[in-house]
């Protein structure tokens, strides 16, 4: 069986941005530099460790700038490099697809899925709607 280009592409990219916090954080860095300890603030349930390696990752690939100030205390602030804004229309589909998502009636009101839904929507990131 051939794999077509697009099949690919897309298993590329959500290997880069799979799993449950990268295109989080993503959309949060899209809002300007954070620091470390304001994307464990702004993502509550993301442990110390995750949110390490989800942006060790994201800046390995390039889609994340690490900074560190020679302060006393070291200041570090991460942010999207050019690249890494690239995402700003993934991020602003799968709001969109999460909003639509909300509205469908044939979700039960206990469902995961929704429930899971009204956490991320806790959670979302100023202007994000």
């Amino acid at each position: 069986m051939k794999i077509s280009a697009t099949a690919c592409s897309v298993e590329e990219a959500m290997r880069l941005l799979g799993g449950r916090w990268r295109l989080l954080l993503v959309s949060y860095l899209l809002n300007g530099p954070k620091r470390f300890n304001d994307l464990r603030r702004d993502v509550p349930g993301i442990s110390q460790r995750m949110l390490t390696l989800d942006l060790r990752a994201l800046e390995q690939v390039g889609l994340v700038q690490r900074t560190v100030f020679a302060e006393v205390p070291v200041k570090v602030e991460y942010q999207l490099t050019e690249d890494g804004q690239r995402l700003k229309p993934v991020v602003d589909v799968m709001r969109d697809f999460g909003l639509w998502l909300k509205t469908r009636p044939e979700l039960e009101p206990e469902s995961p899925a929704l429930e899971s839904l009204k956490e991320t929507q806790a959670v979302a990131p100023p202007n994000s709607a």
